[in-house]
């Protein structure tokens, strides 16, 4: 299945949290730039996820849902520093925004990602968008979990 996928940072003054959310806590067995294996417990449901090297915002995605117990026990075999962050949803002309709310080592970033169905997929963007950084490694979850955005 494929990814397209845009990142934004986003205005904290502009911004309103909805009340729809989810805790995640996500964890890393592999980080090469070529396939990325990721285990996440998102609430109640847990998930073993590999991705494909990304080109462009695109990149091949196979998620598989996991029993929590294993997700668990993954989550402690995983590389570098778990992240962690509240995942808020925005619903906006049609489209689903997500916005992380990230913490531990990685408070005080909060990025917007929105999927898309095609590269060149026209989006409005909210008032609360600052900048795009799609293409900005530094922003990758797998890039978060070794270099933590309270070290940059």
């Amino acid at each position: 299945m494929q990814e397209i996928e845009r990142k934004f940072l986003i205005d904290l003054a502009r911004w309103k949290a909805t009340k729809t959310s989810v805790k995640i806590e996500q964890g890393y067995l592999s980080v090469d730039p070529d396939r990325v294996v990721r285990v996440r417990v998102a609430g109640q449901k847990s998930y073993l996820t590999i991705k494909g090297k990304t080109t462009g915002i695109s990149r091949i995605e196979m998620e598989y849902e996991i029993p929590l117990n294993e997700a668990n026990e993954l989550l402690k075999m995983c590389l570098d520093v778990p992240i962690k962050k509240t995942r808020f949803f925005d619903y906006i002309n049609g489209q689903t925004w997500e916005i992380d709310v990230f913490e531990g080592a990685n408070e005080g970033l909060v990025l917007a990602e929105i999927e898309l169905e095609s590269e060149d997929q026209q989006v409005d963007l909210p008032d609360w968008i600052l900048s795009e950084v799609s293409g900005d490694y530094r922003y990758f979850n797998a890039w978060l979990s070794k270099h933590p955005y309270s070290t940059w």
